[in-house]
């Protein structure tokens, strides 16, 4: 049975919950509430499984925080025996309109303090990353704020309809592969 670690980056605790900076820990919320699994705290995280036609995925949140989930990562893909070609790393993206999908295969980490930390826990770019957008809605000098930010009220409308396309962009993922999966879900 072919196993996949599918990663959502977030922050820990109740204020982080509903920020942008989160949808890596709501994405797997979605697909684990919309499979009837639930998540259990374990070393460095919250872990779940399910079955998709025959594959495995071990869902993580990483409890170490955002700038340091390269450890937890790093851990259960060591620990799970699962290959760096199936991991999948779901992270916020500045650079993108709110709600668009990119999935890569490499690249860097856009100055994301998450993505930063798994390559260098990693020793290596080439891992493969789900970025969704959160667009770039901010004044000056405020990022961190927006970044940190809970959802307005527009973006909160749309976010169920993202989710659930965004679900479906990591089993297949799973199920069709990275190229596959590129073709059919990048820019949507």
């Amino acid at each position: 049975m072919k196993k996949f670690l599918i990663v959502g980056l977030g922050n820990i605790g109740d204020k982080y919950i509903n920020t942008r900076h989160n949808i890596g820990f709501k994405i797997l919320d979605y697909l684990a509430d919309s499979n009837s699994v639930t998540f259990e705290t374990a070393k460095l995280g919250d872990v779940t499984s399910l079955k998709v036609k025959g594959r495995t995925l071990i869902l993580l949140k990483p409890s170490t925080f955002m700038n340091l989930s390269g450890k937890a990562i790093k851990y259960w893909l060591e620990k799970e025996k699962i290959p760096l070609e199936n991991l999948l790393v779901i992270t916020d993206d500045l650079n993108l309109p709110f709600g668009s999908l990119r999935l890569k295969t490499k690249g860097s980490d856009g100055g994301h303090n998450g993505l930063k930390d798994t390559q260098d826990k990693l020793q290596t770019v080439k891992y493969n990353r789900f970025r969704f957008g959160i667009s770039n809605e901010f004044s000056k000098g405020r990022q961190v704020d927006y970044v940190l930010g809970e959802w307005n009220d527009e973006e909160t409308t749309k976010l169920k309809e993202r989710l659930k396309i965004s679900s479906e962009l990591v089993k297949s993922f799973a199920l069709a592969g990275v190229n596959n999966t590129m073709n059919q879900f990048n820019g949507k």
